[in-house]
Parts: C-alpha cells; structure tokens; sequence
C-alpha cells in the first residue's frame, strides 16, 4: 500500500488521506490485488473459497 498509493499522493489533510486508504483498501487491495500468501487469490476470492 505504501508503494502503491501513499508515496504517489500528497495530502492535505488527515482526513483525505484516511478516506483515500479506506478507498483503496475496499475496492482494490480487497478485491482486484491478488497475494501470493495466498495462492495468488484476490482476499475476496480467498475467503470466498474458505467458506465453501
């Protein structure tokens, strides 16, 4: 995340920064970025498949 966004982004204030993570974290890192932690699975496909 720090790769990704924060070092690419410049915020004014607290509250920009804190709306943009909690973005990126709910329609990105969760759902789109896959992890080689977990078998190269999005977090949303991994718990999907645990689930089952």
């Amino acid at each position: 995340m720090k790769t990704e966004l924060i070092s690419k982004n410049n915020y004014a204030t607290r509250r920009k920064a804190k709306s943009s993570i909690s973005e990126y974290i709910e329609n990105f890192y969760n759902t789109q970025r896959r992890h080689s932690a977990l078998g190269h699975f999005t977090i949303t496909e991994y718990h999907n498949l645990k689930s089952k």
